[in-house]
């Protein structure tokens, strides 16, 4: 079996608890009584998993980081979803106003901090799955499950072979895509979105590819005033996402 290596007290905890990675071990350079440890280690006994002590100059060899925490694992790689899966997934009653279908598109965002970033909010506003292409895409490494606190762990991520062709299926589906824009579109705080919707994020350089932006069902921007040229993106991910949110799942 391929495995990579997991750090950071989040990440790992995260794993445990969304059991979709096979353990082999984990690692830990101190066991000082804290509220992390103590979850950690009961849910490690609960599934039978080996704890080894190690110190902190070979975890650091491990995981080439000085983030480890102390923690470490030894797991299966990511495990990826169908995208015929993701798809598949419908919400009930369509005339409650609530959201049926939420999908995050990733139009080549190569940063594994921003791709973590993304993971995380998308966990946090009930995202039902990300698409990424399989090329020019940041992998989700064990950078981008500790950026995004171990969210990774629980959401949904799918490969992509072509943006566009995966649009036409999202709109058959029912689904409108409203690209985000830092030049074009409405502001985001006016716009009404559907209620099956999938937000669309450009890469860090370049934004939304000509040619996917000419699919897109509408444009939103972000406003903003000073010198800065734009928002980074996964912070200008996080506000759509939660506009998202606030108008279709936010608690009244």
């Amino acid at each position: 079996m391929k495995t990579e290596i997991l750090y950071g007290i989040h990440p790992v905890i995260e794993a445990l608890k969304a059991k979709r990675r096979t353990f082999v071990s984990i690692y830990l350079s101190q066991r000082k009584p804290s509220k992390w440890l103590d979850t950690l280690l009961e849910l490690a006994d609960s599934l039978k998993l080996p704890v080894l002590q190690s110190s902190s100059t070979q975890l650091r060899s491990m995981t080439h980081t000085d983030s480890h925490q102390g923690v470490a694992a030894r797991v299966s790689p990511y495990p990826w979803v169908n995208f015929s899966d993701i798809l598949g997934m419908n919400r009930s009653n369509p005339d409650t106003g609530a959201l049926q279908r939420f999908f995050l598109l990733l139009d080549h965002v190569v940063d594994p901090h921003n791709l973590g970033a993304l993971v995380r909010t998308a966990h946090c506003v009930g995202v039902d799955g990300i698409l990424l292409p399989k090329d020019r895409s940041a992998p989700p490494t064990a950078v981008v499950s500790k950026v995004s606190a171990g969210a990774l762990e629980h959401v949904r991520m799918a490969h992509i072979t072509n943006m566009v062709s995966t649009i036409k299926i999202l709109k058959q589906q029912g689904l409108w895509i409203i690209g985000l824009d830092r030049g074009d579109g409405e502001s985001i705080f006016a716009f009404e979105f559907p209620s099956a919707v999938a937000i669309l994020i450009g890469g860090e350089h370049k934004g939304i590819r000509t040619l996917v932006k000419k699919h897109c069902d509408g444009l939103c921007s972000i406003p903003q005033t000073g010198n800065i040229d734009s928002l980074n993106a996964s912070v200008a991910g996080a506000i759509a996402m939660y506009e998202v949110f606030r108008q279709h799942r936010a608690p009244t």
